[in-house]
């Protein structure tokens, strides 16, 4: 089924999209990850927004020494010097970046904005670039062009005239750059607040907080290089194909080697099966593939920490019967010895967890257990790479640690091919937070910043997505400005965030695509549409680039190439300086300086942090960049103990028990056509998904169960516990899918309504949006109409 824009009805200007009425249809899918399918995909991506010639072209420089970084995910390239590194998603995100597609003020001036409210996400992505900056008119239900000195002063008054700075929310998106998010967070701070949310906040923010307890840093501890010398690769939690598609060349080739991947996730994923790599012209001749899993553990939702600690239980019990016998020991006792601290509390609990816990919770067989463990211990080098499937829980900060215990138990950190690999999500969603955005930033930090700009920040913690949002909710905040990102898309108990959102003084959007944002706003309300990666940014002193940091904490340079679609469009840095200078006139700040030159704002970087980014401006003019110091690679732990710390998880469950007996686990999850909230088309290829995206993945005893017919249309409600609000969705089609008993899945943001805000990670705040409890019941029994 098609799902390519249609022409605009009524003489409605814009691209209108067919979606389609019945809803999605569903084709089995045979063929590998990758391949051709992949190469049709990129091509139909560049036809559908006219940009076919220039869209290829533009390609060819994506992640090379003097092109720009993808703006999709936030895997790594090799130093930035291959010729054809792109993948496709990050072909997507490009094409969607190079649209001849335009939401011009006549576009704005067609549609109310109770109209564009009624339209997809889909369909309001598919308009194509902002060119204008726009302000909202109440009166006429209407956005209106508004020039940017107006609309800058315009955010000046609002904040000026709030009774605390603390009344305003500043949040970053993970596409911001090193430049213009350090400015960010200064303007933040000199205003008088650290109300700095991020997108990091609801993704990794678990690894953020549970690694620096663990081993001193919050970062993963390998480099790109470091998958050709490994042993044993596991993925746990993430889905590669769809969400780093770049990670499966490293992946193919570890397989092609003969290195044993161990997959640990609930669906059964393509890419995680076999891949084609388009790059390959004798796979892509000969419609051969090459198998990425060797053994692939279908844990339960919520099941990974148990098949962990199992692993961990058999390691154990290996080492100690070696030990009795008189052979080798398992473990690295010389590495726990001289590296760590508390490995006798966690043998305690291993000992202690029962083997009918961790087969139940993990819904996986011993056999498989026992398989995994060995392959882990006949190996001496081994990288584990996770994602939100890790994160998104209840005990996502101990989930994370549970790897780091496992990975210390036989010495896999600081050596060659081996480590930990937190698979961020959007291309410098890690350097954000690197420079500065930070709400509860360390002394240290606050201090470097008295220092390098002389004033004395705020020394309070201030509030993340979580705590934003209840603000909202609770009337304690009036202006929410949002550096990119899709912040009401994207956050939990979307029908009561949108109705809190409306009751806003301001909300700013700084954005290059219309979103759900700018149709639920504040009483009054900004697009301020802003230079994509690709686009040529220039300044006063000519020609800028900006930098960003890649999950592997390699800093590089992005260049933008193309042609701005509207000369009224502006950097990121631009109108943080903008903002600046009309909220706080004659603070010392010299904005125009740092907004000419871009190597200005580096050299501040620099100066706040000299140890990470001494000499910025030269290491970063060498292709392929610099790589951050990260202590745990030379074995140097930056912790309380000063080692790395086995740390106990009381348990084996990753979210709390419910008690409801018909109760599943939602994991919410992106379709392949999918890039976080953005939405590029409405199928889903390699789950056999065609034409929509209201679909539930289901076990097909749990259907039989609950007598749902397959394809059928089901209910979905909350059993989360979450305050008096009934949180329910409707209308999805329940499909049969290779999905452990007691798990489901279904595609976010369309169920974010199910996730209460207080459902959440309580160390990290990290909202639990993998592991979602609900009951499951055809529509027909209610006679319920789908939402």
């Amino acid at each position: 089924m098609s799902d390519k824009p249609a022409s605009p009805p009524d003489d409605k200007p814009g691209a209108q999209v067919a979606e389609p009425e019945t809803g999605p249809v569903f084709e089995p899918y045979e063929s590998p990850a990758g391949g051709w399918d992949a190469l049709r995909a990129v091509a139909r991506a560049l036809r559908e927004q006219s940009v076919l010639l220039k869209g290829s072209e533009t390609l060819l420089s994506m992640n090379q020494p003097e092109g720009f970084d993808c703006p999709g995910c936030a895997w790594p390239d090799p130093k930035h010097t291959s010729s054809f590194e792109f993948c496709e998603n990050g072909a997507k995100a490009v094409s969607f970046e190079l649209t001849k597609r335009k939401v011009t003020p006549e576009f704005f001036a067609a549609y109310t904005v109770s109209e564009l409210e009624r339209q997809s996400d889909y369909w309001l992505e598919e308009q194509g670039r902002l060119t204008e900056p726009m302000r909202y008119n109440r009166t006429t239900d209407r956005y209106e062009p508004i020039s940017w000195e107006d609309a800058f002063a315009m955010i000046g008054t609002h904040l000026r005239a709030l009774e605390s700075p603390d009344r305003a929310d500043f949040y970053t998106s993970g596409r911001t750059s090193n430049e213009a998010a350090f400015l960010y967070q200064i303007f933040v701070r000199r205003f008088g607040t650290n109300n700095l949310p991020d997108c990091s906040n609801m993704c990794h923010e678990a690894t953020s907080v549970g690694l620096p307890e663990s081993i001193g840093i919050g970062k993963g501890t390998v480099l790109l290089e470091d998958f050709d010398k490994t042993d044993a690769i596991f993925v746990i939690g993430q889905n590669p194909g769809t969400n780093s598609p770049r990670m499966m060349t490293p992946l193919r080739e570890a397989s092609r080697r003969g290195v044993p991947i161990v997959a640990m996730n609930p669906l059964l994923e393509r890419a995680l099966e076999r891949f084609a790599a388009p790059q390959d012209p004798i796979e892509m001749a000969t419609f051969s593939s090459t198998r990425i899993a060797s053994e692939y553990c279908q844990v339960r939702v919520g099941g990974d920490v148990a098949a962990l600690k199992g692993v961990m239980k058999l390691i154990l019990e290996a080492h100690e019967a070696a030990v009795r016998a008189g052979g080798e020991p398992v473990l690295d006792l010389p590495f726990i010895a001289q590296h760590t601290f508390g490995f006798e509390a966690l043998s305690d609990d291993l000992r202690r967890t029962s083997w009918d816990d961790i087969l139940r919770v993990s819904g996986l067989p011993r056999a498989q257990i026992e398989r995994v463990a060995h392959i882990y211990m006949q190996v001496k080098s081994v990288i584990i790479c996770f994602g939100m499937g890790i994160t998104q829980h209840r005990y996502g900060t101990e989930n994370v640690q549970q790897i780091a215990n496992l990975l210390m138990m036989r010495g896999n950190f600081g050596r060659p091919g081996a480590g930990i690999c937190p698979v961020r999500g959007h291309s410098n969603v890690q350097g954000d937070r690197t420079v500065g955005i930070d709400e509860k930033p360390s002394a240290a930090l606050l201090s470097q910043i008295e220092k390098v700009f002389g004033f004395k920040p705020p020394q309070n913690h201030g509030r993340a997505v979580v705590d934003t949002v209840q603000a909202i909710i609770d009337g304690r905040t009036d202006v929410f400005i949002g550096l990119g990102g899709n912040f009401v898309a994207a956050v939990p108990d979307a029908k009561v965030v949108k109705d809190a959102m409306r009751r806003l003084k301001l909300t700013v959007g700084i954005n290059t695509k219309l979103n759900r944002g700018h149709v639920v706003h504040g009483e009054e309300a900004l697009i301020l549409p802003c230079l994509a990666r690709s686009d040529i940014d220039v300044q006063a002193t000519g020609r800028q680039a900006v930098t960003v940091e890649d999950s592997m904490s390699m800093v590089h340079a992005s260049n933008g190439l193309v042609t701005p679609p509207s000369p009224s469009l502006k950097s990121e840095v631009s109108i943080v300086c903008g903002m600046a200078r009309a909220t706080l006139p004659g603070t010392g700040i010299d904005w125009d300086a740092l907004e000419g030159n871009y190597d200005l704002i580096r050299d501040k970087i620099e100066a706040v942090f000299p140890k990470l980014f001494a000499d910025f401006n030269t290491r970063i003019r060498v292709p392929g960049g610099f790589h951050l110091y990260n202590g745990p690679r030379n074995r140097e732990w930056n912790t309380a103990t000063g080692r790395a710390n086995f740390l106990v998880c009381a348990g084996v469950a990753e979210d709390p028990e419910i008690g409801d007996p018909a109760a599943l686990q939602l994991a919410t999850i992106r379709s392949h056509d999918q890039y976080n909230t953005t939405i590029y088309g409405l199928d889903d290829r390699y789950r056999g998904v065609y034409g929509g995206r209201m679909v539930v993945f289901m076990n097909e005893d749990d259907m039989a169960d609950r007598q749902i017919v397959p394809d059928s249309l089901v209910e979905l409600e909350s059993v989360t516990g979450g305050g008096d609000v009934r949180r329910t969705a409707s209308g999805f089609k329940a499909r049969p899918y290779s999905i452990p008993r007691g798990s489901i899945a279904a595609y976010y943001p369309e169920t974010n309504g199910l996730l209460p805000l207080s459902y959440h990670d309580k160390k990290s705040k990290t909202p639990s949006a993998k592991s979602i409890p609900v009951v499951v019941r055809p529509m027909a029994s209610r006679g319920a109409a789908p939402a």
